[in-house]
């Protein structure tokens, strides 16, 4: 990479690191099932019918996270 501006080697070099960031991100566990993951009601999109079963779930896995550290 030989750039003859600063700014284009800084962006070059940024967009390296993005790619770099996204290849070596954690995939998701949850899958589309068609159905809400907390209540079960049919979905046509996402793992969750609405903000409240999202949250409720979440919540749910973290008890039982720290149910397992004690």
């Amino acid at each position: 990479m030989n750039f003859p501006d600063p700014a284009d080697e800084a962006a070059e070099r940024e967009q390296q690191m993005i790619e770099i960031a996204l290849a070596n991100r954690p995939h998701p566990t949850m899958q589309f099932t068609g159905a809400c993951y907390y209540c079960e009601e049919a979905v046509t999109a996402g793992c969750f019918c609405d903000e409240d079963c999202r949250s409720d779930y979440e919540r749910v896995e973290r008890a039982k996270q720290h149910r397992k550290v004690a």
